[in-house]
């Protein structure tokens, strides 16, 4: 088998270890020796999978502790990978239709699943703190209970802001969309994002 196949199945099968023994942010991974005996493969193999992991943000190495799974976003090559595959004014432009049908549909869906105990959280950092829209649309999309919808979020997110400048609204963009939020009004949250996020979006280059 290619060394290069050899490295890519390392790596799948460690990802199935690690789902295998429940493991998540913040625990452990089995030791480069156990990853070895339990892969049958050879340690330098594992060694370079678990370079190639701690590269991606995705694990670290704590002297005198182990290797570490970290949270997921910390991920030190996004932007890098943004400079390379956002280099023209198309790739730019679908980026940015894809993070509006996105933010449009993760809305949508907040609306619908929204608790009182999730809005009172937000009503209070809206009026006791100074909100901005990327802290404040990760807790909309939290606030759709759908993990994977955070993750692919937070991803976006994080491409958008390599070929983009911070985007700030008024007080009053937060304040009705979280009235919006709070009466379970998609319609008049969706009107709020399009007269804010959409027109703002529309004039950038």
């Amino acid at each position: 088998m290619a060394t290069s196949k050899v490295y890519i199945e390392i790596l799948w099968q460690i990802r199935r270890i690690i789902e295998e023994d429940g493991l998540q942010a913040g625990d452990r991974l089995p030791s480069e020796r156990e990853l070895s005996d339990r892969l049958q493969v050879g340690r330098s193999s594992v060694r370079e999978a678990l370079r190639a992991l701690e590269l991606l943000g995705l694990i670290e190495t704590r002297r005198g502790e182990g290797t570490f799974i970290k949270e997921f976003g910390d991920h030190q090559l996004i932007h890098l990978l943004g400079t390379f595959i956002l280099q023209g004014k198309r790739e730019k432009d679908d980026l940015k239709e894809t993070k509006i049908l996105f933010e449009k549909m993760c809305l949508s869906l907040a609306c619908m699943r929204m608790t009182d105990e999730k809005w009172q959280k937000m009503r209070q950092i809206v009026t006791e703190e100074q909100v901005d829209y990327e802290s404040f649309f990760k807790w909309i999309v939290e606030a759709t209970g759908n993990y994977l919808l955070l993750r692919i979020w937070l991803v976006l997110n994080d491409f958008f802001t390599c070929v983009e400048a911070d985007v700030s609204f008024p007080s009053s963009f937060y304040e009705g969309m979280l009235l919006a939020l709070g009466q379970r009004q998609s319609e008049k949250a969706l009107e709020l994002y399009e007269q804010f996020v959409v027109q703002n979006l529309s004039k950038t280059k």
